[in-house]
């Protein structure tokens, strides 16, 4: 059993990396920052900045008497003005948080098998094989979403919001926001915790014989 347990002691910091890795695709999920406009100045007020986001928009107007004033718009992917590429986004950050929590639980239940026990030492196959996939396929979603996005500012898509959201089409200026990064981590630290699990070996594999 300790063989063992020295065994999964990579696979502990793998589950260290899921975990991590959850975390931070599911503060980037509500980020307001994917996106980050740079609209016009008008008479009254100074350059504003759009921060859009998968599920809310919100707005900085600098204006010359009251200062910085921020404005919020929630919206969910059943809104008609959110574009195809923001519901593609929507998506697969969802899938990605769900399979990322599977990939968690996956996890504790193979690190439980391993260290109680439940794990034989002549067993020859890899019990994280299961959170391995899963943890590979939440960091593909997680790529994907980001790619997606990038491709959306270098193209310069447009958004129709509502009028009321008082957001042109187009901004003049726009680049990809922190929520960007913290994805991106989030997507390494997946498949990072999803390699670590493949090369899990039980010790019959790495036992060596001597030569006869």
């Amino acid at each position: 059993m300790l063989l063992l347990s020295r065994s999964a002691n990579c696979q502990v910091g793998g589950f260290a990396l899921v975990s991590i890795g959850w975390i931070l695709c599911s503060i980037s999920t509500g980020l307001p920052q994917w996106r980050v406009w740079y609209l016009n100045e008008t008479m009254l007020s100074e350059p504003s900045i759009a921060f859009i986001g998968m599920w809310r928009v919100c707005v900085y107007n600098q204006t010359i008497k009251a200062g910085n004033a921020k404005e919020c718009h929630e919206y969910t992917y059943h809104d008609s003005f959110v574009p195809w590429n923001m519901r593609i986004i929507q998506h697969l950050l969802l899938a990605s948080n769900i399979f990322g929590l599977f990939g968690i639980v996956a996890t504790i239940f193979a690190l439980r098998n391993v260290y109680t026990g439940k794990v034989t030492k002549n067993a020859t196959y890899n019990p994280f094989v299961i959170s391995a996939f899963v943890n590979i396929i939440a960091s593909t979603f997680v790529l994907l979403a980001v790619l997606c996005n990038y491709f959306s500012v270098i193209h310069k898509v447009g958004i129709s919001f509502p009028s009321s959201f008082h957001i042109p089409l187009y901004p003049p200026n726009q680049r990809t926001g922190i929520a960007n990064v913290l994805a991106s981590l989030a997507a390494l630290m997946f498949l990072g915790s999803g390699i670590i699990f493949l090369s899990y070996a039980s010790p019959v594999e790495t036992q060596v014989y001597p030569d006869v």
